[in-house]
């Protein structure tokens, strides 16, 4: 099953298997994960932005990420 089927599958699941299915997911995926006001404040600037001044081609996203050194220091 990919991840666009289950997608799909998830508004035919009640309520309370909605909420177990987040439970469950955030015990096991997002344990450390910590959202802060900066995250929050950098998502809402990227839909701002995104609204605004457009977008790009995931293809020119890809080509740029592929120049960055990501390797640690």
């Amino acid at each position: 099953m990919s991840v666009n089927d289950i997608i799909r599958e998830l508004p035919k699941l009640s309520p309370e298997d909605r909420h177990l299915l987040r439970q469950e997911l955030e015990e096991r995926y997002l344990q450390d994960f910590e959202v802060t006001p900066e995250m929050l404040a950098a998502i809402d600037e990227g839909l701002r932005s995104s609204r605004e001044e457009g977008s790009i081609p995931v293809e020119d996203v890809i080509k740029e990420i592929k120049t960055w050194n990501l390797k640690s220091p």
